[in-house]
């Protein structure tokens, strides 16, 4: 195995044996990060190469990135790994070409590298960099910038979507910490949005939720109180607040979505910044659910996860696996470079969280899509639907969130208190 040394605490390689991993110890590193997807030609494949690197006592990091679907998420992951490790680090791909672009793009991400730079680098070590060239061109191009936030405790990903031009941006799905056997609520999720939001300078314009959440609390509230930004969901939000009321009987709660500052329709736009957004209704996961395409971006919410993961659930009370297909069928007749953000990650393979692709990557790698008729797709997912046990905190989250993120009112006590009906999902799998 030939290592090239890129930085004091990166070298890398193409494939290395098991034997070459056993005496990557002895030669000064301390971890190792696989950028190999398992299946690839000429692999050995995770499970292998996770032995290998346990056996020569070395930190072991699982990044499955291909150059023509790679995203900001991994480049961020790749350089979590290096910091993360505890000494000199090791990435391998096939060539090496791909350990190559992830380091050089993090350092153009961040600044200190131009495309001139990679080009040079490349040069030096003898490895193709158009790829990641052309990757950070495109980029550059893209209107407008997102950064995803994943929450791994609930898989969520949220998003402040930025216009560069003016630095005005949206925020999207933001998170409201809760920990349901202790009963604490936090606002970690949401403080590190506004750390991000007050690094870079930015005016925060909106707070968007695409749906009521059932697998997490929104953070919606908290955020317009700290911004003064207005917050919005879809108009059909009154219909979830008619059905839930029934279910939580509760007589109090008002549904006509003025827990909002804006209720968008089919067809309705916005700007962030001086980009022009437009909002399309996209039900089937929940009666409200929407997307927003803002520039040459769509956020896609729970309809469409990555690629290697399918499509959302529709047993919920209101969805409808016949009206998903007929929203994701609208989402990938947008153009085919429109980037798709998902909703959630649950990170299949143990790799790492990513949740952007486009709709052509979708149409061409998603097995719940690519050539599946209607019919198939229905009975697909609601097969799989019956397997599946309903989210832990969906009816914790539903009073919070068809209330705009608002938590119940402090009792006589000062305290607060959820309301947990029982047997109101019968026939959900335990």
């Amino acid at each position: 195995m030939n290592a090239i040394q890129i930085t004091d605490r990166l070298a890398i390689a193409a494939q290395p044996t098991v034997e070459d991993i056993a005496r990557l110890r002895a030669q000064g590193f301390a971890a190792l990060v696989n950028l190999r997807p398992n299946g690839e030609e000429g692999a050995p494949g995770d499970r292998i190469e996770r032995e290998a690197a346990a056996e020569a006592g070395l930190a072991y990091r699982f990044l499955p990135v291909s150059m023509g679907a790679m995203t900001d998420a991994d480049v961020d992951a790749f350089r979590a790994a290096l910091a993360e490790a505890k000494g000199p680090v090791l990435a391998h791909c096939r060539t090496g070409a791909r350990a190559l672009a992830l380091h050089a793009l993090g350092e153009a991400l961040d600044g200190r590298m131009s495309v001139a730079d990679i080009g040079a680098l490349g040069t030096v070590h003898g490895l193709d960099m158009s790829a990641p060239i052309a990757w950070l061109e495109r980029r550059l191009r893209s209107r407008p910038e997102v950064k995803g936030f994943f929450d791994p405790r609930t898989w969520s990903v949220q998003y402040v979507v930025t216009d560069p031009a003016t630095k005005r941006c949206a925020i999207i799905d933001p998170v409201l910490d809760y920990d349901e056997k202790s009963g604490q609520t936090s606002t970690t999720n949401a403080d590190r949005i506004l750390a991000y939001v007050a690094e870079k300078g930015l005016t925060v314009e909106w707070i968007l939720d695409t749906h009521p959440h059932a697998d997490h609390f929104s953070a919606a509230r908290y955020l317009k109180e700290k911004t003064g930004a207005p917050t919005a969901i879809g108009d059909h939000v009154v219909e979830v607040q008619r059905l839930w009321k029934g279910i939580y009987n509760w007589p109090a709660l008002q549904t006509d979505g003025s827990q909002w500052d804006r209720l968008f329709a089919e067809g309705d736009t916005f700007k962030v910044g001086g980009i022009d957004a437009r909002v399309m209704f996209s039900p089937g996961h929940t009666l409200a659910s929407i997307t927003y395409v803002i520039g040459d971006a769509a956020f896609v919410h729970d309809t469409i996860f990555m690629p290697d993961s399918g499509t959302a659930r529709a047993d919920f009370p209101g969805g409808s696996a016949h009206a998903l297909w007929q929203s994701i069928q609208a989402i990938l007749a947008l153009p085919e470079e429109t980037r798709l953000f998902t909703g959630h990650d649950y990170q299949p393979g143990g790799r790492h969280p990513r949740f952007e692709s486009t709709v052509a990557e979708q149409k061409r790698t998603n097995p719940h899509l690519a050539g599946i008729a209607e019919a198939a797709f229905v009975d697909l997912r609601q097969a799989r639907d019956r397997t599946l046990p309903m989210p832990k905190l969906i009816l914790h989250a539903l009073q919070v969130n068809v209330r705009g993120g608002r938590l119940p009112e402090p009792e006589d006590n000062g305290r607060r208190y959820l309301k947990i009906p029982l047997n109101a999902l019968e026939g959900a799998a335990w």
